[in-house]
């Protein structure tokens, strides 16, 4: 077993990698959440890290103590089964939809920061999650605790790099007209619930071969604070960005202008976000659909990713500007159900 630390940190880790995916990692999903709210997205943020905290405490600890190893099982201790029939087929769906979003977020790395073809950036990705998915668990566990330190270190750099070059009290104090006030409102919400969700697909089967609840407690808050730290940096930067929705990968540009010299290296931890997301997503969806065709693990990972690169032929931005949003609504009745869930229940 590993030692209460070491579990918590990897469980951390998971949990990071796991929510930082595209749209977080090149900072649009913090733009389209948060940042284009002004001053607004600064409380915004501070209720997201606090819904990441608590939630994904009570999420791991919910899936430990009724020794539930799937999402699908999951949602069947949440909804009952006859509606969790139905809310499994939209998560299957949702999580599909957004690989589909992290591998053209992948090719958009290649495309507009590297001048190489999307095809290369998409076909490159595949290769990479095949490879590290054929180690399960294990896989997830490495590739996690080596790229989610370099991406906080890397946020929090850019931050202080960004705000060092001034303007950033009025920038942080403005507050962009034209925005719905139910908007600005639910926006962390329906952020969060989407983003815990999705993550379902790794967290469970965590909590259940874990089961420590120490340790799980400990990795979720950790996680949760991370998350809060990298979102935090992220918002404090991009206040500093004009015509910030004109970019697919705005984080990026940020760094360009701030540390040329490292522009490089940070695009490489973007990808490394992107990709954590990505490998995350298909273990889930391996997990899940193996437990209902029974196929080899490495067919039903190299049939979801072709069937999301397909579905990522479309335009980058417009998928995450569609596709995050829709999904964040939808599953807020989940964040309900997980709030008001006793945890207190009995192992079988």
């Amino acid at each position: 077993m590993l030692s209460r630390w070491t579990g918590a940190f990897q469980i951390a880790a998971v949990y990071v990698g796991t929510v930082v995916g595209a749209g977080f990692a090149t900072g649009r999903e913090i733009a389209e959440f948060f940042t284009q709210y002004g001053m607004y997205g600064f409380f915004g943020v501070l209720i997201a890290g606090y819904i990441f905290i608590f939630t994904g405490t009570k999420i791991m600890l919910l899936s430990s103590r009724a020794a539930v190893s799937t999402y699908e099982e999951f949602n069947q201790l949440l909804f009952g089964k006859k509606i969790a029939v139905f809310v499994n087929l939209l998560f299957m769906i949702m999580l599909i939809g957004v690989t589909a979003v992290m591998i053209s977020g992948a090719g958009a790395i290649f495309e507009e920061q590297l001048g190489f073809s999307k095809n290369v950036g998409v076909a490159v990705t595949i290769l990479f999650t095949s490879i590290v998915l054929m180690r399960g668990m294990k896989g997830l566990f490495a590739v996690n605790s080596f790229v989610v330190p370099m991406m906080i270190f890397f946020s929090v750099m850019l931050c202080i790099l960004t705000i060092k070059g001034g303007g950033f009290v009025s920038a942080f104090t403005a507050t962009p007209e034209g925005r719905k006030t139910l908007d600005i409102v639910m926006s962390p919400f329906a952020y969060t619930a989407f983003n815990l969700s999705l993550s379902l697909a790794v967290l469970v089967p965590v909590a259940y071969e874990i089961r420590e609840e120490k340790v799980l407690k400990r990795g979720a808050m950790l996680g949760g604070f991370f998350l809060t730290v990298i979102l935090l940096s992220g918002h404090f930067s991009l206040v500093m960005l004009p015509d910030l929705m004109n970019y697919s990968i705005p984080s990026a540009e940020l760094m360009k202008n701030a540390a040329a010299h490292l522009h490089w290296l940070f695009i490489l931890v973007i990808y490394g976000e992107i990709f954590t997301s990505v490998i995350g997503n298909i273990f889930g969806l391996q997990k899940q659909i193996q437990t209902y065709i029974k196929i080899p693990g490495f067919t039903v990972i190299v049939m979801i990713c072709l069937l999301s690169a397909l579905i990522g032929k479309f335009e980058y931005g417009q998928l995450l500007g569609y596709l995050y949003p829709l999904f964040g609504y939808i599953t807020l009745i989940f964040l309900v159900l997980v709030w008001f869930r006793n945890p207190v229940i009995k192992k079988p």
